[in-house]
């Protein structure tokens, strides 16, 4: 029997689109009409955001592992989360959770060195620009990375919040993302991690001018590999 997959969703929208992505890909492996059993529970963004505003990594974990017990309970076997700036407080919750988890960058990592990527552009909130995530696991398999200006991650970060995070496509939001991967391009990027769960609903493949590691759809990959593994 496949693996029970919980899902600790943060924003709707992006944990929608991986669980989606799961149930869609699922038939893949298993067969029409099939995928592993899943469970998702997310608390508010707003008690998410009040601790990621002020730096509070372990009041973040304390809310994702809130989620944790109550998949616990529910049957789950792993966990995941589809968002990628919570995972600042990855150490802290591995540490006290009840069950394993992937990584979210440590699943987008792997696919960029198996694709020899060497210079990848990140895209995300500006905590997640800022932070430590994707360095940490990019510098790991020796690859290199950029991330856009000061003031364009200030704009990335509104759009994300302001826009995406309630479904909201702007076309006018859609040219700025493209042409910031376009910059990161023309700085020697060879790829761009979509490194916020709702960017793959701006970019989209066909649109980048660079390779995309959308990183909600991989970590949906990830976890219907281990879940069937």
């Amino acid at each position: 029997m496949p693996k029970h997959i919980g899902i600790v969703a943060c924003s709707y929208e992006g944990a929608a689109l991986c669980y989606r992505t799961i149930c869609n890909e699922g038939s893949d492996f298993l067969g029409e009409h099939n995928h592993p059993e899943v469970s998702l529970h997310t608390h508010p963004l707003s008690e998410y955001m009040r601790f990621i505003e002020t730096g509070d990594w372990e009041g973040v974990a304390d809310i994702m592992l809130s989620s944790s017990e109550k998949l616990f309970k529910a049957g789950a076997d792993f966990l995941i989360s589809p968002d990628n700036t919570i995972h600042q407080a990855y150490s802290s919750v591995i540490s006290r959770s009840p069950l394993p988890w992937l990584h979210i960058g440590e699943e987008v990592a792997k696919v960029a060195e198996i694709n020899k990527f060497r210079k990848t552009g990140i895209l995300g909130t500006r905590f997640l620009m800022e932070g430590p995530v994707y360095p940490e696991v990019l510098k790991a398999r020796g690859i290199n990375y950029s991330v856009p200006s000061a003031e364009q991650r200030i704009r990335i970060n509104d759009i994300i919040f302001n826009e995406l995070v309630y479904g909201v496509i702007e076309e006018g939001s859609k040219k700025f993302f493209l042409d910031i991967v376009d910059e990161l391009k023309k700085g020697g990027c060879d790829s761009v991690i979509l490194g916020c769960t709702e960017i793959p609903l701006i970019v989209l493949p066909g649109e980048s001018s660079l390779p995309v590691l959308d990183s909600t759809r991989l970590l949906a990959r990830a976890a219907l590999n281990y879940s069937i593994s």
